[in-house]
């Protein structure tokens, strides 16, 4: 089965782009996935083909149009009835690697990339199918860059795309910790070298060590995943935070 991926923008040429390349780019030539890309402006009905509109109650920017939006999406769910339609925003529930795991196990994903000051809040009211999503606290001058983002997460878990089975699941926000740290030769660089426990061979201490590493880390850097995770009853996130 071929992950099929369809990208409603106004710049269609933005795609595949750098998933062209890569993993991404052999996968697409061995057809393990698709991409379509739906020009929003093409929906627009006015001889100009206008997209958006100055915000109601006024303010800075501009802001895209339910109507023009709309039709679009419904286009793009009579293509795909059955996968889930993303739409790319700050104001979205930020996506997980749950989430992408979940969508990469189905047969695609409609992907909707906002531009300007974003949507007209009346389209998620119109079509509650449409899942809001933040790639993280950022603002980006589109929804584009996030939707590449989100197509190569889920590329990578398709079957035959990554080398290695346990490629994807050791790995970080995979059982909720960040990844452990990795080392490879030289021995020593620059007076710095490898821990000993990992040129041990002993794989069951290897094992103990990755993952107190990973809970360290997750703890200092991290200390939203960790109490997600559980995290010590000896020593919560915000614990480490205070400490900080």
């Amino acid at each position: 089965m071929t992950f099929a991926a369809t990208i409603l923008t106004l710049y269609p040429e933005m795609f595949p782009g750098p998933l062209r390349l890569s993993l991404a780019g052999r996968a697409l030539e061995e057809q393990k996935w698709s991409i379509d890309t739906i020009q929003i402006r093409d929906f627009a009905t006015d001889k100009h083909r206008t997209v958006d509109d100055t915000p109601a109650g006024g303010g800075a920017g501009m802001v895209l149009k339910a109507d023009v939006l709309a039709s679009a999406v419904d286009h793009a769910f009579a293509m795909q009835p059955k996968v889930p339609i993303l739409a790319m925003t700050p104001r979205g529930k930020p996506i997980t690697q749950e989430r992408i795991r979940e969508i990469a196990s189905g047969p695609g994903v409609t992907l909707l990339c906002g531009r300007f000051e974003g949507f007209d809040e009346r389209l998620f009211d119109a079509r509650p199918q449409i899942e809001q999503v933040s790639l993280a606290d950022i603002v980006l001058s589109g929804g584009e860059p996030a939707a590449l983002a989100i197509l190569d997460a889920c590329i990578r878990l398709l079957p035959g795309v990554m080398g290695a089975a346990s490629s994807g699941t050791e790995e970080s926000f995979e059982d909720g910790l960040l990844e452990y740290p990795q080392y490879t030769r030289p021995q020593e660089w620059e007076g710095r070298t490898i821990p000993e426990v990992l040129r041990s061979g002993d794989h069951a201490k290897i094992a103990a060590w990755r993952k107190a590493r990973a809970e360290e880390d997750t703890r200092s850097r991290r200390p939203d995943l960790w109490d997600r995770h559980g995290g010590d009853p000896g020593q919560s996130a915000s614990d480490v935070q205070r400490k900080k």
